[in-house]
Order: structure tokens, then sequence, then C-alpha cells
């Protein structure tokens, strides 16, 4: 019993390799690694030194057959690109481990380490590892190509608005900015009255249109031209155009509806003025303190236009004023404001100080206006207007002076502002010399209306640093810190990220 227990608990002898000599534990070759490599090389086939595309405009990489995707140096995307570079000579072979080497950056050579196992003679199992070398050769896109060519652009979206000020366009702005729409553009160019948006593809320009119409009362249109055709495969290279309209009223601009759209509005007055602009027209009666929204398309079916623009405007002071309480509103009338004060005020032009006409009104600005206030407005009095249904109007009905908004010292404004806003890179053509000037008005604009404000990313200025002082202290409107957010300043994912990751 002794006898047959012993080789049960006796170690596995060694045998002589069929080459060298040398023992070696058993195996199905009856050979040492040593030799068995120099007989079998399971890499063959395998390419040791592969050819990448790259693109240096953008920084992308071609993926056989014709996409270019975005990788960092050492990447798992990168690796994967690589491997489907070999992945089909590697089919009678087994895949154990892939990873870097590391390379100068600027070498145009990424280093892999591949380890690979192949079943050889009789079964026995080799693993090996080997350096597969990826040069880096430079081509274009197909994209950066058409760029170059001048001639990439296969969808325009040009946005007009027919109106003296650019209040929409800059509040606009603001809004394609916060939601990231100005990435697929092309090319952007503004021009005379408007903006124009250059895509790539009528897909992206199909969405900056659905997007323009949730945000801006428009109309649009769309017209496609024929580039080329190819008659074998029946396939049509067009161009398409987006033409967008954006209603011709803005903000603090005075109008007057038509009989017909007052009346479904409430029966609120003709002559009205526009507070705000977003989705839809913000109108307020300043006789009543009346309010209604008109969308884009009741004003396409029943246009109105603006009776002033901002050059228009004068100066009046406030010589009295007295808080209307009690305003008995008529039959069927809508919404009254809850954010004015409806007040009755004497005012007179600064620039007629020495004569004593006053003009007396009524005006929604009840609850900022006190006597000695400064106030901008328009004055019917004595402007020549020519408009269609302001004509038709009984002229007792037609007041003096319409108040628009109380006026601050801009210079103090300009001091204290700490804030300040991002914009879009485009190219510029025929600018007005009257550009800064608006600009300034729509920042006062977003600091005195906080339901504007509340769509818009508002950054806040460090390298301003704000002046304070009690005889500034003018009660302008200020924007707290609050509402604004740090600007932040991200490396390159492709550059400086790649770099650090290969020095690890």
């Amino acid at each position: 019993m002794e006898y047959m227990k012993a080789p049960a608990t006796s170690s596995q002898g060694n045998i002589l390799c069929c080459t060298c000599g040398v023992p070696i534990p058993p195996n199905p070759a009856n050979m040492c690694v040593a030799c068995l490599r120099t007989q079998v090389d399971i890499s063959e086939g395998i390419p040791k030194q592969v050819t990448v595309h790259f693109c240096k405009q953008c920084e992308r990489y071609l993926q056989p057959p014709g996409t270019w995707v975005q990788c960092a140096l050492e990447s798992r995307e990168l690796l994967a690109l690589c491997l489907k570079k070999i992945k089909n000579s590697m089919s009678k072979v087994r895949l154990i481990d892939a990873g870097f080497l590391w390379t100068e950056p600027h070498s145009k050579r990424i280093k892999m380490k591949v380890t690979i196992q192949k079943e050889v003679m009789n079964g026995a199992i080799l693993q090996q590892v080997f350096v597969v070398e990826f040069v880096i050769q430079s081509q274009m896109c197909d994209d950066c190509h058409r760029v170059e060519a001048k001639d990439f652009w296969k969808a325009v979206v040009q946005l007009r608005q027919k109106t003296v000020h650019k209040k929409t366009f800059y509040y606009l702005e603001q809004l394609i900015l916060k939601h990231k729409f100005h990435q697929n553009a092309l090319n952007i160019k503004e021009i005379h009255e408007g903006i124009d948006f250059y895509y790539g593809s009528k897909q992206h320009a199909q969405k900056m249109v659905d997007f323009l119409q949730c945000t801006v009362p428009c109309r649009s249109k769309t017209s496609q031209r024929l580039i080329s055709h190819d008659i074998h495969s029946n396939t049509y290279n067009y161009k398409s155009t987006f033409s967008m309209e954006i209603v011709p009223v803005c903000k603090d601009n005075v109008v007057c509806l038509s009989p017909r759209l007052a009346q479904s509005l409430g029966n609120m007055g003709q002559v009205c003025v526009c507070v705000r602009v977003t989705s839809t027209i913000h109108l307020i009666d300043p006789n009543t303190l009346q309010i209604a929204e008109v969308d884009g398309n009741t004003y396409w079916r029943n246009p109105f236009y603006s009776l002033s623009n901002p050059r228009q405007m004068e100066e009046f002071i406030v010589m009295d004023i007295d808080i209307i309480r009690d305003q008995k509103l008529g039959a069927g009338a809508g919404l009254r404001s809850n954010k004015h004060t409806l007040a009755e005020v004497w005012v007179q032009k600064t620039a007629e100080m020495d004569t004593s006409q006053q003009y007396h009104c009524r005006t929604f600005l009840g609850h900022l206006l006190n006597i000695g206030d400064l106030v901008l407005g328009f004055d019917f009095a004595n402007s020549n207007v020519n408009d269609e249904h302001l004509n038709k109007m009984n002229p007792h009905h037609v007041p003096d002076v319409v108040l628009i908004k109380k006026s601050y010292d801009r210079s103090r404004r300009v001091k204290r502002r700490n804030w300040k806003l991002q914009e879009m890179s485009r190219d510029r053509e025929g600018l007005d010399t009257d550009d800064e000037r608006q600009y300034q008005d729509f920042l006062e604009d977003l600091e005195e209306d906080e339901a504007l404000r509340k769509n818009v990313n508002i950054y806040r200025d460090a390298s301003k640093i704000p002046v304070e002082s009690d005889t500034d202290d003018d009660g302008a409107p200020r924007i707290s810190l609050m509402e604004m957010l740090e600007e932040l300043s991200l490396s390159d994912a492709t550059g400086e990220e790649g770099t650090d990751m290969m020095t690890d």
C-alpha cells in the first residue's frame, strides 16, 4: 500500500528540450520557450507600423471609412481607434492587453504595446508582447476643406429686423450663447439690419430656425438652390436658405394698435408702450395699466409699427405727480399690471426750462417718479407722425406726451457696473457708430428688468472694481451678486490634458 502511494506524493519530473536539450517541465510541444519562439512567431501578419491620418485644423483623427473623431492623447478613444486599424490582422490570435508607450508629443509617433496569445504545436499556448508604431500623417478633413475653399456652407439662416435699435438682437445673442446654438455654425456674419448664420448641414440650420421661432416672434420663408446633380446616382446637392423676419418692434417703443386688435386684447387703448420683447410682445396701456401679450401669428395678422425710436425720445423733468389709487376699468377689460403704478404727472422739457410750457399726461411709472426726477418720453404734441391707425384716431384720445422710462446718469451707472456679458465671435460689416450707445441701453434694460435677465447669463467682471460713494447713489437699479456667475476658463482637452497624461 505504501509503494502504491509513493508516485502520488512525488514531484513531476522534467524532460529535455528536443532541440537544445535544456531540462524543462513537460509540455505538448516538448520544446522550451526560447526554441518554440524561434520556430513559431505568433505576431506574424500583424503590421508593426501603421499610418493614422490627423487633421491639424480641427484636431480630429480619421476613423475609416469616412468618420472623423476627436481623441485626446493616450485616451480610451484613441486606443480603440488604433486597435481597429490592426483588428483584421489579429483574427487568429487572442488579445490579452494593450497600452500606450511614452513618446514625444511632437514626434508624430504613437507607440502601443500589445500582448497576444495563440495556440501553437500540439495545443501549446504561446504568449508574446510586441510594439506597434503608429505614424501620424496630416490630412485635411472634408469639413475643413470646405472652409478653406470658401464654399463650405450648405444652409444659411438669414435673421432680419427692420428697426433702428438692436435691443432684440442683443437679447437674442445672449440666448444663443446660453443654449450654445452658435457652436454648430461655421460662420456668423453681422450685416445691416440683421445677422447670418452659416451651417454645414441643413439639419443644424433647421434646429436654429426652430429655436428662433420659440424665442422671438418671427416668421420664416425657406428656399433652396440646386448646386449639382449626379444623373447616374440620382443625387442632388442643394444650398438652403432660411429667411427669418423678427417683428419690427423693440423694447421702449410707442405703438398704435388697430381698433380691432385693441378690442380683442381687452378693450385697451390703441396707444401702448412695448415694455419687453421675448417670445411675445408685452404691451402696457399708459392710461389704464392694462397689459397684453401679442404673439407672432397675431402680429402678422394685425401688424402695427413703432411710432418713435430711441433717438427721438426727449428728456422731461417731473413738476408734479398725483398717484391714481382707484382706477375702474370698463366691461371686458383685460389684466392690469401689478408691477406698475398709475399716476397723473405734469412734466416740462429740460430744453424748455426758460419757458412756462408744461405737459399733462398719464404714466405707468408712478412707482418710480418723484417731483424733480428726469424721465424720457415721446412728445406727440410737437411731432409729425405718419401712421395708418394713429391718423384715424380721435385727436382728443392721443396723449400729448408718453413717458417711457426714468432717466439716470449713464456715466455713474457705467462706473458702478461690475458685471459683463459674453459675445459671439462674428464678422462685422458696415457697423453703425451708434452701436455702443445701443449696447449700453441694452445693459441698462437688463439692470432695470428682472424678468428679462432671467434668461441671460451674467458674469462677474473681476477686472473691474466698482466705484462706491454716497454721492453716487441716485437710486439706479443694479444687479446683485447672487445673479452673477463666475466666468470659467477651461483648458483644451486635446492639448493641455493630453500633454499632462503623457508626462505622468
